[in-house]
C-alpha cells in the first residue's frame, strides 16, 4: 500500500480553481473560505491536501495576506482545515452537521421516504417455509457455520460466476447484511487516520463506517449525467491523497443513481489497483437495472485481491432479511472471516437457509422487483414533472431513488422538517455528504406504492412554495428531522 502522505497544491493551481477574487461573495475572506470549502466538498481539492503558504496564495490571487489568513482561520474553525506542525494548513472534511436526519421512524399513517427499501418480495414466505422444512437436518449439530452455510456460499459463488466473475465458495463470507460486510472490511483493514476515497454524494452508512473506524474521508464528486467523470477525478484524488480504501457503488449509486459504463468501470478498477487502493464495491443495487442490459461486475477486470465486493438481499428481497456477503481473494476472505468470528460466531441458520433458496431463485425475484420499481419510478417522475417542474431530476436507469436538485432558496433540511409534520418522512440531502454539502438536494425513493408516491409529492408541492418565500415554519438548518 502507498504511504499516507499529505500532498500540496501549488498556489497558482489553487488560484485557478478559486477564480477571480472580485467574484467571491463579500466579505472577501469569507467568500474565499466558502469557495475552498466547496472545492473540498466536491472532491476537486482532496482532503489531506496542504494549502499554499499565505504569502504565495495572496500573490497568486492578487489580494492581501490578511484575506488569506482570515479565510484559513474560518476553514479551521468550521472543520474544513487543520494546522499540522511542519505542514502548514491542510484540508480536512468534517462529518455531517449535528441534527442531520437519515433514519426517520415511520408510524401509522406516515409515508416513509427516508428508507429506499421496498416491501418484501412474494417469494420470501415460501423461502422461509422451505427453510423450516430443512432445519431439522441441521439441528443435531452445534449450529455455528463460520464464514457462512456451505450451501449459501456455493449459491452465491455460482451467482457471481454466472455474472462473469468466476468465484469459488472459499472466496465468499456470509454476513448480517450488506452494511455488516462493509463494516467488517473497515474494522479489519483500517487504522485511525487512514484515508478512504468515497464518491460524493454517497450512501450515509459508508460515511458513518469511515468515521466509526476513525478514518478520513476523501470525497470525489460524482455527476449522474456524466458518471465516467469519476474515473479521472478518483485517479487524481488517489494520487494526491494515497487512500488505503475506496468505497464505490458502480451501479445505480445511492443516492444519485449514477452508473459507470463498462469502459469506465474497467478504467477505474485498474487505476485504483495500480495505485494500491483496495476497493470496497457495493453491489446492493447492481442487478436492479430498469433499462438496458446488465454490465460486467466491477471486479471482473482486476485480480481478486484488488476488491472486496459486498452484496445482499435487502433491496431485491426485503430489508428485514439480514443476509449479506462479501467476495474477494480466498486468503483475504479467510482473514475477514476470522475477524467476523470474533464479533459473532455465525449468522442465523434459518435466515441462511431461506437466503439459499432465494439466491438460487434470484432471477425470478428480480424480474418481479424490476417491473415494480420501473412502474413506481415512472409514477414519481410524472408527479414531479406535473407538480414540481422546477425540481431538476435526472431519470435513473435503475436503482431505487431519484436525486432531486431543489430550486434556489429551498433548503432540504427545512423541507424535510416541514414534511415530517405533514406525515411524509424524508432523508435530507446533507445526510449523503460531508460537512454542509447537499442542502440543495433531496433523495426521493420510488419504493412505495403509487398512491403513496402521489400523496407525498402533493405534500411536498404544498410546502415548497411557502418555504422558498420564507412563509413556512422557521426551521434552523441542522434541526433534527428524526421522527
Amino acid at each position: 500500500m502507498p504511504s499516507s502522505v499529505d500532498q500540496s497544491t501549488p498556489a497558482h493551481e489553487l488560484a485557478a480553481l478559486v477564480g477571480p477574487v472580485e467574484e467571491l461573495a463579500a466579505p472577501r475572506y469569507a467568500g474565499l473560505a466558502r469557495r475552498i470549502r466547496d472545492l473540498v466538498s466536491a472532491g476537486q481539492l482532496p482532503t489531506g491536501t496542504r494549502l499554499p503558504a499565505e504569502r504565495d496564495l495572496a500573490t497568486a490571487l492578487a489580494t492581501s495576506r490578511v484575506t488569506i489568513a482570515s479565510a484559513y482561520r474560518v476553514l479551521r474553525e468550521e472543520g474544513w482545515a487543520r494546522t499540522r506542525h511542519g505542514s502548514g494548513t491542510v484540508t480536512d472534511s468534517p462529518g455531517a452537521p449535528a441534527g442531520v436526519g437519515w433514519f426517520p421512524h415511520a408510524g401509522a399513517g406516515r409515508i416513509d421516504l427516508g428508507h429506499a427499501a421496498p416491501e418484501a418480495a412474494p417469494q420470501l414466505a415460501g423461502a422461509y417455509a422451505a427453510a423450516l422444512a430443512q432445519l431439522p437436518s441441521l439441528t443435531g449439530g452445534h449450529g455455528y457455520f463460520h464464514n457462512g452455510l456451505p450451501e449459501l456460499r456455493a449459491a452465491i459463488a455460482e451467482r457471481f460466476t454466472a455474472r462473469g466473475l468466476p468465484t469459488d465458495p472459499d472466496q465468499v463470507v456470509v454476513t448480517s447484511g450488506v452494511g455488516d460486510a462493509s463494516s467488517l472490511v473497515a474494522e479489519a483493514l483500517l487504522e485511525p487516520g487512514d484515508r478512504v476515497l468515497v464518491a460524493h454524494p454517497t450512501y450515509p452508512g459508508a460515511l458513518r463506517m469511515v468515521e466509526g473506524a476513525r478514518g478520513r474521508l476523501v470525497p470525489v464528486a460524482v455527476d449522474a449525467t456524466r458518471p465516467d467523470d469519476l474515473v479521472d477525478a478518483a485517479h487524481l484524488a488517489a494520487r494526491q491523497s494515497a487512500p488505503r480504501l475506496a468505497y464505490l457503488e458502480p451501479d445505480f449509486a445511492n443516492p444519485t443513481g449514477a452508473r459507470l459504463s463498462a469502459t469506465g468501470r474497467r478504467r477505474l478498477a485498474a487505476t485504483l489497483w495500480q495505485q494500491g487502493v483496495l476497493t470496497v464495491v457495493d453491489e446492493v443495487s447492481a442487478e436492479l437495472h430498469l433499462a438496458g442490459d446488465p454490465l460486467p461486475p466491477y471486479a471482473a477486470g482486476v485480480p481478486d485481491v484488488a476488491t472486496v465486493t459486498v452484496g445482499g438481499l435487502s433491496k431485491a428481497v426485503w430489508g428485514g432479511l439480514r443476509i449479506g456477503w462479501l467476495r474477494t481473494d480466498a486468503a483475504l476472505a479467510d482473514r475477514l472471516g476470522t475477524v467476523l468470528v470474533r464479533r459473532q460466531l455465525s449468522v442465523g441458520v434459518l435466515d441462511q437457509l431461506a437466503a439459499t433458496a432465494l439466491v438460487r431463485d434470484l432471477d425470478a425475484v428480480l424480474d418481479g422487483r424490476r417491473r415494480q420499481l420501473r412502474d413506481r419510478r415512472d409514477v414519481l417522475l410524472a408527479e414531479l414533472a406535473a407538480r414540481l417542474p422546477d425540481w431538476q431530476v435526472h431519470p435513473p436507469a435503475g436503482g431505487l431513488s431519484l436525486w432531486c436538485a431543489l430550486p434556489p432558496g429551498l433548503s432540504s433540511a427545512a423541507l424535510s422538517a416541514a414534511a415530517a409534520a405533514h406525515g411524509v418522512l424524508l432523508a435530507e440531502g446533507r445526510a449523503f455528504g460531508t460537512g454542509h454539502a447537499f442542502d440543495d438536494r433531496v433523495r426521493l425513493p420510488f419504493t412505495l406504492p403509487a398512491a403513496d408516491l402521489r400523496t407525498a409529492v402533493e405534500v411536498l408541492a404544498s410546502l415548497a412554495g411557502p418555504l422558498r418565500t420564507g412563509a413556512g415554519p422557521a426551521v434552523p438548518v441542522g434541526a433534527p428531522t428524526v421522527v
